[in-house]
């Protein structure tokens, strides 16, 4: 099985990579690459992301080709792709980091601050939380509800139809930290700072 992590100038996404390997091991073909063919022939596909909507959405469209090569994978071809963080906020049709950015719109909704009540929650929402499992997800096999993740982000994902959403978080208020539609799948949190759940979750993915 050959699995592509999506290498577009997004940040450091060597913990991605390094986790992705351990869990792999020798099973399973792990590329790092923005090559558009390699994308393509890949089984599944990773799109991590760090940083704002804004320059994570520029970066991918800074590479020739690259969202329609995805939007063909994860749309047409429905293979399983696997966003992370800013990585799932793109499935968004629409962010409002530093300015009004169109995102892939595979999943209908928009990406907001998190309304941190004047204060009284600090942002970025940063460290361990508990998460709330709301529907049965196949990432979230032998992960207990009300599991400890890892977050770092000041926006969140708010999709149109609620049904795609597979677990919150209670900060400020119920965040949306995990979605699944069909072969898409995504974490607001970093299953890859996640220690052995976020390994799980990772081991999960790879065994759709």
């Amino acid at each position: 099985m050959d699995v592509t992590i999506v290498d577009y100038n997004s940040g450091n996404i060597s913990s991605v990579i390094n986790s992705f390997k351990e869990v792999a091991q020798d099973k399973v073909n792990i590329e790092v690459t923005s090559d558009l063919n390699k994308i393509k022939s890949s089984d599944k596909v990773v799109l991590p992301g760090q940083g704002s909507f804004k320059s994570c959405v520029d970066a991918l469209n800074k590479i020739d080709g690259l969202t329609d090569t995805l939007n063909e994978f994860a749309i047409t071809y429905k293979k399983p792709l696997l966003g992370i963080c800013v990585g799932l906020q793109m499935f968004a049709d629409i962010g409002y980091e530093e300015t009004e950015t169109k995102g892939l719109g595979w999943i209908s909704g928009k990406v907001l601050k998190i309304d941190n009540q004047n204060r009284k929650f600090k942002l970025p929402h940063i460290g361990w939380n508990q998460i709330n499992i709301v529907k049965e997800s196949k990432i979230f096999k032998n992960i207990e509800n009300n599991s400890h993740m890892y977050f770092v982000h000041s926006y969140e994902f708010i999709p149109k139809d609620k049904n795609v959403i597979s677990s919150t978080t209670d900060y400020s208020s119920n965040i949306v930290c995990s979605v699944e539609k069909e072969n898409i799948f995504g974490t607001q949190f970093h299953p890859e700072k996640s220690d052995k759940l976020g390994l799980q979750i990772i081991k999960n993915f790879l065994n759709l």
